[in-house]
């Protein structure tokens, strides 16, 4: 949930490096069949932003398959919601909270998503070469 502040742009950045040299020394019918996996299972920075700045309530998460972040994102905006019409404050409240946790998130995009593309390389990886 906080990968929006605890993320290093080096570390996402070194460990796309060491990747990237893995890949290359894998025979060329693996590093084919690395690409075509990765390729289906990466993620876009451009349309994580849009979930998360369109709806605060989640819906990025899901988009990178993190769904009890997700989930505990979509109930307590629903319960802020609801409590805006008997208790506002208190719902007010919780929006607000949703809100400053996940706005990190919307300015770090790219580096979020390039880091959990990483890691679907890593797995793919992992599971190709051996």
């Amino acid at each position: 949930m906080f990968e929006a502040y605890n993320l290093r742009a080096e570390s996402v950045h070194e460990a796309a490096e060491s990747l990237r040299h893995k890949v290359e020394g894998l025979s060329n019918a693996q590093r084919a069949e690395y690409y075509a996996q990765y390729t289906q299972a990466i993620k876009d920075p451009d349309t994580y932003a849009v979930l998360n700045w369109v709806f605060l309530a989640g819906l990025h998460h899901f988009y990178l398959q993190h769904y009890l972040r997700g989930l505990l994102n979509l109930g307590v905006m629903t319960i802020g919601i609801a409590l805006c019409f008997v208790l506002p404050m208190l719902g007010g409240a919780l929006i607000l909270l949703i809100t400053l946790v996940e706005l990190p998130a919307l300015f770090r995009s790219q580096l979020i998503v390039e880091a959990h593309n990483v890691e679907l390389g890593i797995d793919i990886y992992r599971e190709i070469a051996s």
